[in-house]
């Protein structure tokens, strides 16, 4: 099927289930959406890291990495000489810091370990059972 289809589907889906009332009283109905920003991930890592966000693990690098981009926004954002200074020092920390956490290149690794999860989840059930 094509993703239009999908669309068509879940949308009459939803539809209907408006129309029942099934969709009334959510909590937080009515407050805006709290996505997170994952754009400094690379795309082909981020249900990865979402996976075991969700799991109740993040890896330590990525927690830094979510700091240097609020870092980075902070940086933009300031509003005078002496916050641009203390902003630039943490950014500079946790870039050593992140160096730190990962001595090889941060892209090598990242794509040595996205072909890892690949070959992971891409290998049939039955070798997955076999010790």
């Amino acid at each position: 099927m094509s993703l239009q289809i999908f669309s068509k589907l879940a949308e009459e889906r939803i539809r209907e289930a408006q129309e029942r009332g099934e969709l009334d009283n959510l909590p937080g109905q009515g407050q805006p959406l709290s996505l997170e920003d994952d754009s400094h991930l690379d795309p082909e890592l981020r249900m990865a890291y979402k996976v075991l966000k969700n799991a109740g693990y993040t890896p330590p690098e990525l927690d830094v990495r979510q700091e240097i981009v609020r870092v980075e926004d902070m940086l933009n954002s300031a509003p005078d000489e002496q916050t641009r200074y203390q902003a630039m020092k943490r950014l500079n920390y946790l870039t050593m810091k992140l160096g730190a956490l990962r001595p090889s290149s941060a892209l090598l690794e990242e794509h040595r370990y996205a072909g890892r999860v690949l070959d992971r989840l891409c290998k049939p059930l039955s070798s997955k059972s076999q010790p």
